[in-house]
């Protein structure tokens, strides 16, 4: 048994995650194999996703002034909390191919750049493409329109320099 003093450390660890994670998954995993959570537990630390099982009466205490604190009604029976600082997409493909193997994990609630989202849409989450990638193809359309301008502007340059070589070129067969 936990005593008080162990109990209010581990409520400001809590209470710190949750301030620094906007990204939070609440899930339930009565009846998870050890031997699957523990893989799950493997994928998610690759991803730099923290997972951690809480103890609901504590979690709600650590969830007061934190994005947390708007699904702390979710804190009963059997609760895991899947927290990551940068990227819910990530989180949301990563759990959401776990609940569809894993039918005893269940999604209670989720909380997405410091607002709650509803349970359904942590599916819609999981088909968005990733933080990366998003990034990638914003940065290939700003990219695309300046190689464009380059291309237009040294075409003008190079159709110049081909005119001034014909009149120089006719010039020397005149003269």
């Amino acid at each position: 048994m936990k005593t008080r003093l162990q109990k209010e450390k581990e409520i400001e660890v809590l209470h710190r995650e949750f301030e620094e994670s906007p990204n939070a998954l609440l899930v339930g995993f009565q009846g998870i194999k050890v031997a699957a959570d523990e893989r799950l537990r493997r994928e998610l630390r690759q991803a730099n996703v923290s997972y951690r099982v809480v103890k609901n009466t504590l979690a709600i205490r650590a969830a007061d002034g934190t994005p947390m604190e708007q699904v702390k009604d979710q804190f009963a029976g059997a609760t895991a909390v899947a927290l990551s600082k940068t990227d819910p997409v990530t989180l949301a493909k990563l759990l959401t191919k776990w609940a569809k193997e894993t039918p005893v994990f269940k999604f209670k609630a989720a909380v997405v750049e410091g607002r709650a989202i509803d349970v359904k849409d942590i599916e819609s989450l999981s088909n968005l493409p990733a933080k990366e990638e998003l990034i990638s193809k914003a940065m290939f359309l700003i990219n695309s329109g300046a190689q464009r301008l380059a291309v237009v502007t040294a075409g003008v340059a190079r159709n110049l320099a081909i005119v001034v070589d014909q009149v120089r070129a006719q010039k020397e067969a005149q003269g």
